[in-house]
């Protein structure tokens, strides 16, 4: 554990020093209002025997994964609460739309990946930073913080890039109503086995990855702003909307993107998130060696296994065994030739890289500080504050599978492990037993990772 606590704290020095180095960063597509209330064990029982304790039970066990009555809201809820796994259904009712909004919130925060990516990067980072907002109402506008963060805007025939908060518009507002339990949070019978939370999505315009015009007439423009770009959202796709276009229509539109991305060297990283339709899947694998990096989780890796067609390395993926972890990496890197693959679970993380350096862990590291640093306050302010993260503990259960990778890599050292042709990245991570919240804290891991190791090899 002495090792890690110097590499934790050498990884941090380097990182901060390098994170100034970075000079623009592109965030695409999502951003919405994340309206978050802490469950309440009483008020959430109430509620439920109200509507009809017995039909949301039988709804937990067939979970329809979408909302159309307040059953199926409830049901999803105690299903996140059971398996204590994060889940986002999107609510096609108005009348369930309304009790959410005047059940009410705790707290409002900027939501959606590259909203929440936009004000770490731009407003804690201080980086540079290019937003899309499908809409900006004042709303969210205001939601985000002071600091480098802009969003493209036509002045007449000419694109501005201007803070969101200097251009609100009469929009909808998007709201994503996200229900926080912690571990051991019980509800009947019901007790959720770790922190995590529930997502009521109300948002008609990132469930069909709009863009806005700026973006579809001018985003040459705007790529001559960045050295880096985050893609994201692109998981809610479906394969058919009501208006006649599919998801081709959006992913023929990200490809021309990234074609112009690559075009002006911009390093590209997505962040892949579990996709429920096979078939957006299938193609979202297809468009990843257009990207630079891929971030992903077991889920994730298993779901692209599941595609690749080796049904058994998908379970043993989702079964933990990080051997198979490590196999999965390879089989995607071989099958998409994309350079960096960053994994991320519950206790350590994972890099795989086509190119070597110690800032490939150290971006790892820092990621880990930032993460542990926003679980224990919430939110971050200021990049000072991930300093605060170092006196959390290292996770002891992942130097036991560091243990397992010593005995069967022998070119390993100081978590790097020399692959011949391939880097491979290896870190324990640090545990919050209490975790503020956890909204955010998967994009801001791969977000501090991706920006880190850049402005780390910039030097």
């Amino acid at each position: 554990m002495r090792l890690w606590k110097s590499l934790y704290v050498n990884a941090l020095e380097n990182a901060l020093n390098a994170v100034p180095n970075v000079n623009g960063v592109l965030l695409a597509y999502n951003t919405n209002i994340d309206a978050i209330k802490y469950l309440d064990k009483e008020d959430l029982e109430k509620r439920i025997t109200e509507i009809g304790k017995e039909k949301v039970f039988e709804m937990v066990e067939k979970p329809p994964e979408k909302i159309s009555s307040l059953e199926e809201l409830f049901a999803g809820i105690l299903r996140s609460i059971k398996l204590g796994k994060a889940m986002e259904w999107f609510v096609e009712s108005e009348g369930v739309r309304k009790y959410l909004r005047e059940w009410g919130w705790d707290e409002l925060r900027i939501g959606g990946q590259a909203g929440i990516m936009a004000n770490l990067l731009g407003g804690v980072y201080r980086i540079p930073t290019i937003v899309h907002v499908p809409q900006n109402p004042k709303l969210q506008a205001e939601l985000f913080v002071d600091g480098p963060i802009y969003v493209p805007v036509f002045e007449g025939n000419e694109l501005k890039l201007v803070h969101p908060k200097d251009a609100i518009a009469e929009e909808e507002e998007l709201i994503h109503y996200i229900y926080e339990f912690p571990r051991g949070f019980q509800v009947f019978e019901i007790q959720s086995p770790r922190e995590n939370r529930f997502i009521a999505n109300a948002d008609d315009y990132n469930a069909r990855v709009y863009m806005r015009k700026e973006f579809r007439e001018s985003f040459e423009k705007i790529a001559k702003n960045v050295e880096l770009a985050i893609i994201s959202g692109l998981q809610v796709l479906k394969e058919y909307y009501p208006d006649g276009t599919t998801y081709k229509d959006v992913l023929d539109r990200v490809e021309s993107h990234l074609t112009i991305l690559n075009r002006y060297n911009v390093k590209s990283h997505f962040e892949f998130a579990y996709t429920a339709n096979r078939r957006v899947r299938e193609a979202l694998i297809e468009l990843l060696p257009k990207f630079t990096s891929v971030g992903l989780n077991e889920v994730e890796l298993a779901s692209i296994m599941e595609i690749i067609g080796d049904e058994e390395l998908a379970k043993e993926v989702l079964e933990g065994h990080i051997f198979s972890v490590i196999d999965a990496m390879n089989v995607l890197m071989d099958e998409t030739g994309i350079e960096r693959i960053h994994f991320h679970t519950y206790g350590y993380y994972l890099a795989l890289t086509q190119y070597r350096g110690e800032e490939v862990r150290d971006a790892l590291l820092f990621a880990s500080l930032a993460a542990a640093a926003k679980a224990m306050k919430g939110n971050l302010e200021r990049i000072e504050q991930i300093r605060d993260a170092l006196s959390v503990p290292t996770n002891e259960r992942a130097i036991v599978l560091e243990e397992e990778l010593e005995k069967e890599f022998t070119e390993f050292e100081n978590g790097l492990i020399d692959m011949s042709d391939r880097q491979l990245a290896f870190v324990p991570t640090k545990i919050v037993a209490s975790p503020k919240s956890t909204v955010g804290i998967g994009d801001t891991i791969s977000s501090s990772a991706f920006v880190s190791e850049f402005g780390m090899r910039k030097r």
